[in-house]
């Protein structure tokens, strides 16, 4: 196992958007700093939709002072790609790529971590920018463990003529069965709200009714999963009425959240039981030396938190840790 014996200032957890721009300001105030990644570069935007289109502009995805330029109004996952790889080259990032961090012990001044390259480091401080796109929120019905289902979207084509069912009401369920629809999928749409989610972006939301209206997409709403089984789901609606759906594939598009147990190995406490308990001026957590930054600030309501609105994490978090140095 190799011992890193360098004691660094931070070790940034997680190489997204929120975790360059930490690595940015740290190297700006000459702080000696690592991030360590367990995926590819920016891993969740990676594994977004392959036609993704994002809802900022680009000028609110920019980080490091790297201008973000696009011909088109709204950047899409490969230009997001693109920029995001080309700001860690320009900045030269001390990132390690596709290495775990399997355990955190010590306290503030004095960390140690360890991951799965038989590697330990030592650290004064720690930054988790994890965000949450890794564990997603599980239904806990039976079936839900099937091959046919999946909490990730990709593409369509690999669902032409079947029977897809979409879980879900928000932003990425309406995404996910309007690009089924248009690659030729059957699609039902199975919500337990009375309507769609405020996070549905205002220029899909016309096309989702639409074609629910037609009869293309079929929808019902306040209506939830009971069981999940090989050639059909079970649902149940409001007025307790319960029937089986013919179905081939079934995504769950039900959000994600942090990981919490990991956390709570460590220490955190959460409000809400879900969120991360954190001073947002800081974004230090109740464990000294451990702070926050990006999505998982919000817990498991990241749809409040988007790039836009976190890439100044960084500062809050360096500016602490230089002041406590």
């Amino acid at each position: 196992m190799t011992d890193h014996r360098e004691l660094l200032d931070v070790i940034i957890i997680g190489a997204g958007p929120s975790g360059l721009a930490c690595a940015i300001e740290a190297k700006k105030q000459n702080l000696n700093y690592l991030v360590i990644e367990k995926g590819c570069l920016v891993n969740s935007i990676f594994h977004f939709p392959t036609n993704l289109i994002f809802f900022s502009t680009a000028d609110l995805l920019e980080i490091g002072d790297v201008p973000f330029v696009l011909s088109s109004p709204k950047p899409t996952r490969l230009d997001a790609l693109n920029y995001y790889r080309r700001v860690a080259q320009h900045w030269d990032v001390r990132v390690n790529l596709y290495e775990i961090v399997l355990s955190v012990s010590g306290e503030k001044g004095d960390f140690e971590i360890e991951t799965n390259l038989e590697g330990k480091y030592r650290t004064r401080n720690i930054v988790f920018a994890t965000g949450q796109y890794d564990f997603p929120n599980l239904m806990g019905i039976p079936g839900e463990n099937l091959p046919k289902v999946n909490h990730y979207y990709n593409e369509g084509h690999p669902y032409f003529k079947k029977n897809v069912t979409v879980i879900g009401g928000k932003n990425s369920a309406v995404e996910t069965a309007l690009d089924l629809y248009h690659h030729g999928a059957n699609v039902t749409l199975i919500h337990r709200g009375e309507t769609f989610g405020k996070s549905v972006k205002y220029w899909i939301l016309p096309d989702i009714e639409n074609r629910i209206k037609e009869g293309n997409v079929q929808a019902h709403f306040h209506t939830e999963v009971l069981q999940i089984k090989e050639d059909c789901i079970v649902v149940k609606n409001a007025a307790g009425e319960v029937w089986e759906i013919d179905n081939d594939f079934v995504f769950a598009m039900t959000g994600y959240c942090p990981n919490i147990d990991f956390f709570k190995k460590l220490g955190m406490q959460f409000t809400n039981g879900d969120t991360p308990a954190h001073n947002p001026k800081t974004l230090e957590t109740n464990v000294p030396g451990v702070y926050i930054a990006g999505v998982i600030t919000a817990g498991k309501d990241g749809s409040k938190v988007f790039i836009e609105n976190s890439r100044h994490h960084g500062k809050l978090t360096m500016g602490h840790i230089l002041n406590g140095k």
